[in-house]
């Protein structure tokens, strides 16, 4: 009950955070060039993406959104399965929650995903994005890492002592 408790507070005001910021890229950037925050590498920008992950499925918002509520009733009913227990399984937990919802609510919402992290480098653009995307790859980085751990902890628990003869 803990674990839920402090997932629903943390997923309600990161999910804040996230709304917050894309209201705020909708006010002051829609309709607007690109703010320059860091020359060359860093802009803040207002793009609306009709599609998923870089740009991809363009025109599909329903079925998106389709998709987004299957994944996180799945993730939900397996979440024992998929989420490590612990700190950072909570953590992993409800930033994926979050990010989900925060891009779920902008399809049902807006109709698209509002994007505005723009980083680039000389000639090679990193696809623009959000806050809600960020919560899903930090979540993913900790499931990934996690995974590994573990991994790593049932191969050196498996293997058999070093004899030095």
């Amino acid at each position: 009950m803990r674990r839920f408790v402090f997932t629903f507070a943390a997923l309600v005001n990161l999910l804040f955070l996230d709304q917050f910021v894309k209201e705020a890229a909708v006010y002051y950037w829609k309709g607007r060039p690109a703010r320059v925050v860091v020359e060359n590498f860093f802009n803040l920008a207002y793009v609306e993406n009709r599609g998923c992950a870089w740009g991809l499925l363009q025109g599909h918002v329903w079925p998106l959104a389709a998709f987004a509520l299957v994944a996180l009733a799945v993730l939900i009913w397996q979440r024992k399965a998929i989420f490590p227990s612990g700190r950072w399984g909570a953590v992993a937990e409800t930033l994926l929650y979050t990010g989900i919802v925060g891009n779920l609510l902008d399809r049902l919402v807006r109709g698209c995903v509002v994007d505005m992290f723009d980083f680039h480098w000389g000639v090679h653009h990193f696809p623009v994005f959000n806050v809600a995307d960020s919560y899903i790859t930090v979540a993913a980085a900790i499931l990934l890492i996690s995974g590994l751990g573990a991994g790593w902890a049932e191969k050196k628990k498996g293997a058999a002592p070093h004899d030095p003869s």
